[in-house]
């Protein structure tokens, strides 16, 4: 299905554009309600990803960074929106709707890493079997020729000589090296667009500096575009030249990096920052004082998702809509009615 109507003009210079995206998943209503319920994991997501470009998205645990990840690359279906993908041909498909034949060819050119190296793989396959396998579903070459891509991609990514890792099993590596795999697994079929799931968040921090600069070397050889999930800072930071902010399954701040970490516009931006801790033991800084814990994202109001804990909410925030994502300037975008 190609698009050419109804979508932001940005769009159209994009490789990947969530537009409108929303998952929300059913919940049992029981003997004695009649009204269903439902979680809204993620809420009316838009945002574009260039070619070659890096963009971080950040927020607590089950604010919706993976199901949002999960629906890009059409593991999980939306409910509502639109994953706009840029084919081989340039133009804009809807892939929420691709099935069969398109489908297959999307999985080639999209593909993920996944958080957790120990549960990503199966432990009864060889590290080839597993490198090789999207190669053996997409039909790709004889398994000379598979031998050979697998063994490049191997080197690729730091896993050398390859022939020491072939034929070995995951339990034989060391977390690092499982996570290469990994990513060798994702970069064998040689994808213009990568979901990476906190890809760094299981291993030790000495690991995690190599795995990250990896995937930007990575990034800067062959073009890939990166969607990068994250609840760290400090990660972000370092990989994304743009991040966005997520509550509840709604993006309620965007912008360049540094932009964002310097001079944060939404409350709940600054919350998360007045959080990282600073080392220096003398230093002191205002925490920003929010209310309460994370509210249930099942069949939220329609006010603004971070109302309940906001330090500056009032009787407009409480009465009107979540706000929308606007432009505060220098191409900040906010959702927030006081900012």
């Amino acid at each position: 299905m190609n698009v050419s109507v109804g979508i932001p003009a940005s769009a159209s210079l994009a490789l990947v554009s969530a537009v409108n995206l929303a998952k929300r998943y059913p919940v049992s209503a029981g003997w004695f309600r009649r009204d269903r319920s439902f979680i809204h994991a993620v809420d009316g997501v838009s945002f574009d990803l260039m070619p070659g470009e890096t963009l971080g998205l950040v927020g607590e645990s089950g604010c919706g960074k993976t199901t949002t990840g999960r629906m890009l690359v059409r593991l999980t279906e939306p409910t509502d929106g639109q994953v706009l993908f840029k084919n081989q041909s340039g133009d804009l498909e809807d892939i929420a709707h691709l099935k069969g034949a398109p489908l297959k060819d999307f999985r080639r050119r999209a593909q993920m890493v996944f958080q957790d190296p120990y549960e990503s793989m199966n432990p009864r396959r060889t590290i080839f079997d597993t490198v090789a396998e999207p190669l053996h579903v997409q039909k790709i070459g004889d398994h000379s020729e598979r031998f050979e891509r697998v063994s490049e991609t191997l080197s690729m990514v730091g896993l050398t000589p390859p022939a020491s890792f072939l034929f070995r099993f995951p339990h034989e590596l060391s977390g690092g090296q499982r996570q290469r795999v990994a990513i060798a697994r994702a970069l064998v079929m040689e994808p213009s667009f990568v979901v990476a799931d906190e890809p760094t968040s299981m291993l030790d921090i000495s690991i995690r500096t190599g795995i990250m600069q990896l995937m930007n070397e990575l990034a800067d050889r062959l073009g890939i575009g990166y969607l990068y999930i994250t609840h760290d800072l400090a990660v972000a930071r370092y990989m994304c030249s743009r991040i966005a902010v997520m509550y509840l399954g709604k993006i309620v701040e965007m912008g360049d990096t540094e932009d964002v970490l310097q001079y944060p516009v939404h409350p709940y931006t600054k919350a998360l920052l007045s959080a990282v801790p600073v080392p220096d033991p003398e230093a002191t800084r205002d925490a920003l004082s929010i209310k309460g814990s994370v509210s249930a994202p099942v069949d939220p109001l329609p006010r603004c998702r971070f109302y309940d804990r906001c330090p500056i909410a009032d009787d407009y925030c409480r009465d009107n809509d979540h706000p929308p994502l606007e432009d505060k300037g220098a191409g900040r975008l906010a959702a927030c009615h006081k900012a």
